[in-house]
């Protein structure tokens, strides 16, 4: 049995590889990394890798983990700059058993030593994206009030493979317009993203602050050790988190999550309509859903051809200066 779930339409070209590469019989690390890679690559999609959109100064710094199931191996970096396909440098320092999380310049010096690919990550789609942000606010570059999901958010992956090993992997440009300097929930183990072999792998997109406050993606591994099922675990921690933010603070950030058990079973769960996810296993070829939230439950679908055309039509779209 093989499995992968991951966040957002995105995924899908990268899922397809990672399913042709796990009827191959090769691991489940490989799987996911190569299939993050794939949407890293893309410098349509605007909130991962190249062509993902910068922060408040004008540059873009990348966010990406990377966990190994069967030994809890863990790696990550944050704010990185200048450097192609930074979970691939995260699943590098999830081998050491000591300084896996680097972040700015720590990151960047280990890249380098490494032999790691520079790489302007900057394009001019995104560059001229920012300058009309910059005209439309009046110039105002620091924002407090940033929103998740305005064109996409983290791609995150969970990849079992047929020897039963599991393995999750995260990759963001972060929000739009942030503080230079921060830090999402993509390269935090246990909100981000977490797998373990023996129970199962979650991965979260959504407003990190919040995927954080919850340590969500353990969460639903937690649930699913204890014998809920992929989709009840989900929603139930999502339900939970959603209605504590709102109960303590008054209202609760974006929040979706994706899982798979060790035995193949998938879920997904958010609090917002409009979330897609991508899926394929043995019995299912690669499949996008786009869910939304009815009361504490998630119902989803598989997106029709038109949804699929106005996705990569949106995206595509040709940007100009304002």
């Amino acid at each position: 049995m093989w499995g992968i779930i991951a966040t957002w339409r995105m995924a899908l070209e990268g899922v397809s590889g990672a399913a042709r590469m796990l009827v191959e019989g090769e691991s489940a690390g490989d799987a996911v990394e190569a299939a993050v890679r794939k949407v890293e690559d893309f410098p349509y999609y605007k909130s991962v890798g190249f062509g993902g959109l910068p922060n408040a100064e004008g540059d873009v710094e990348l966010d990406a983990g990377f966990m190994d199931g069967d030994t809890l191996a863990f790696g990550s970096v944050g704010a990185l700059k200048d450097f192609a396909n930074p979970v691939s440098i995260a699943r590098a320092l999830s081998q050491t058993t000591a300084n896996c999380v680097l972040m700015g310049e720590g990151a960047e010096k280990y890249a380098a030593r490494q032999g790691f690919e520079r790489k302007t990550m900057l394009t001019d789609r995104a560059r001229i994206r920012y300058m009309n942000r910059l005209k439309t606010d009046g110039g105002t570059a620091i924002h407090t009030d940033l929103k998740p999901y305005a064109g996409h958010d983290t791609v995150g992956m969970v990849c079992l493979d047929a020897k039963g090993t599991i393995a999750s992997a995260t990759s963001t440009s972060g929000l739009f317009m942030k503080r230079p300097g921060r830090i999402g929930d993509s390269p935090i183990c246990g909100a981000g993203l977490y797998a373990d072999s023996c129970r199962g792998g979650a991965t979260v997109t959504g407003l990190g602050e919040d995927c954080m406050r919850g340590c969500i993606s353990y969460e639903v591994v937690r649930l699913m050790g204890e014998g809920l099922r992929p989709q009840e675990a989900c929603e139930q921690a999502v339900a939970a988190l959603d209605e504590k933010l709102r109960r303590v603070r008054g209202s609760a950030g974006d929040l979706s999550i994706v899982a798979m058990n060790a035995q193949g079973a998938w879920g997904a769960a958010t609090n917002i309509d409009g979330f897609s996810f991508v899926v394929a296993t043995e019995e299912l070829a690669p499949v996008v859903y786009v869910a939304e939230r009815q009361g504490s439950h998630t119902v989803y679908q598989p997106a029709t051809k038109a949804w699929l055309d106005e996705y990569m039509t949106a995206r595509t779209a040709p940007v100009e200066l304002i």
